[in-house]
């Protein structure tokens, strides 16, 4: 490849334009052919139109019930790769020297990310109690509570969009800085949270959780762990042979199979050596012997993100078309609760509980300030795409599915608010400095 073409090729990665190409182009296609979209992009059944008044293309055959159509290739089985390099990142920080090492200061951004669960609830939960007690007419004859209600939009706003958060967070707070980490971290464990609440308060009531099922989970874990001791140098096999055993088990458990990897990617072997379950010291001391500098050029763990970076990356627009497709027409109050509760929410929620964890002993990572743990709070409302996942399975009504779709739509513009506002309070520029500085002395 070209240097120009290899430019490019990073330019389009690095600003994520795939995901925002696909968000643009969704909107675009839902609006002109609304119809044409639902059917190739709907997550419903074939035969069932959900309302929608036509059948919803599929490939003639279902895996554990779950009809395979383009919905299902995108998201059960595509957004597995992306949370599994989501997960290399923070597999990596909690290695020595990363942001996130020693393990006790993963447990603040855990801490924060049930603020940033328990904050966009029950500022959902006040914001539409409060409106709809002053107004009910606006709700068009919406219940507030019970089945197909207004209330049913709570796990809404506990969604937070990976990959454009990680996008805002290194354009916010600058290359290398703790706060990137930190936020995705509490990122990936927050949509952990929501595919969690998809299948235990938005399930199937005649295919309920099947807990037992996640025991295929744990001999996935323990197969990766047995080609771990057993030195096997190559990513593919752990993701080929572990993840699927995994990916089963979450789909027997009728839970989303979206995290498959996430408890796999951590027995890939690494750069170095953690006291945990992850590198073995004599892989550093062989690549130094071997001359390279850098021991990671070549580890699993790094070539597993290096191999699939591009496929994840590019691969995003087609996440993006496939669920922000939303009519512009729907706008209603319930647009703004949950666009409320995701900006209000997440940043109180996500900035009191990191505080709360540094009073009882978890501090925030090595270089992060409490005004830091703010701004990831609030580019942490960025729901958008993972946001309107969640709306899908929250709302079976047309008219409040476009509401509540539309409030994660919005969310995105807290990205642009969030570069604005980082820009404006000098957010990076003391890193940049103190970067700056640490090169002139070590050239020096």
């Amino acid at each position: 490849m070209s240097t120009q073409k290899k430019g490019l090729v990073n330019f389009l990665q690095e600003f994520s334009i795939p995901l925002i190409a696909g968000v643009f182009a969704a909107l675009l296609a839902a609006n002109l052919a609304p119809e044409t979209y639902q059917h190739w992009f709907s997550p419903i059944h074939k035969g069932d139109d959900g309302g929608a008044g036509h059948e919803v293309f599929d490939l003639g055959f279902a895996i554990f019930g779950h009809t395979v159509g383009l919905h299902f290739l995108i998201n059960d089985i595509f957004m597995v790769f992306f949370f599994g390099v989501a997960a290399k990142e923070i597999t990596e920080a909690c290695l020595p020297g990363g942001s996130l090492n020693p393990m006790k200061s993963a447990i603040n951004p855990l801490l924060a990310c049930l603020g940033g669960v328990f904050g966009p609830v029950g500022a959902f939960f006040l914001f539409l109690v409060l409106w709809h007690g002053a107004n009910p007419e606006a709700f068009g004859g919406f219940e507030l509570w019970g089945e197909g209600s207004l209330s049913k939009g709570w796990g809404i706003p506990t969604a937070t969009d990976i990959a454009l958060a990680w996008l805002v967070a290194r354009a916010v707070f600058g290359k290398g800085h703790p706060a990137i980490n930190f936020l995705l971290l509490l990122a990936v464990a927050d949509d952990a949270i929501g595919l969690g609440i998809i299948a235990v308060f938005y399930g199937d009531p005649t295919n309920p959780a099947k807990p037992e099922f996640l025991g295929l989970v744990v001999l996935g874990m323990a197969v990766a762990y047995f080609m771990r001791r057993k030195n096997v140098q190559s990513w593919i096999p752990y993701i080929a042979i572990a993840g699927p055993i995994a990916w089963c088990g979450l789909m027997l458990a009728h839970l989303h199979p979206a995290l498959a990897l996430v408890p796999i990617v951590p027995f890939l072997p690494g750069p170095k050596r953690d006291t945990g379950l992850f590198i073995e010291q004599d892989e550093v001391d062989q690549a130094q012997a071997a001359g390279h500098s850098e021991p990671h050029d070549h580890s699993p763990l790094h070539e597993f993100e290096h191999q699939l970076k591009g496929f994840v990356d590019f691969g995003l627009f087609f996440f993006a078309f496939a669920n922000a497709g939303v009519e512009l027409a729907g706008i209603g109050p319930l647009t703004w609760i949950i666009l409320g509760a995701l900006v209000v929410g997440k940043t109180i929620g996500v900035a009191f509980f990191g505080i709360l964890g540094q009073v009882i002993g978890f501090p925030l990572p090595k270089g992060m300030t409490v005004k830091d743990l703010t701004m990831a709070g609030f580019i942490a409302a960025l729901g958008l795409t993972v946001a309107l996942f969640v709306a899908g399975a929250a709302f079976t009504n047309p008219e409040l599915q476009g509401q509540a779709k539309m409030g994660a739509l919005f969310s995105g513009f807290v990205g642009l608010a969030a570069i604005l506002l980082g820009r404006a309070l000098g957010f990076g520029k003391q890193r940049s400095a103190a970067s700056n500085e640490r090169d002139s002395s070590e050239a020096a």
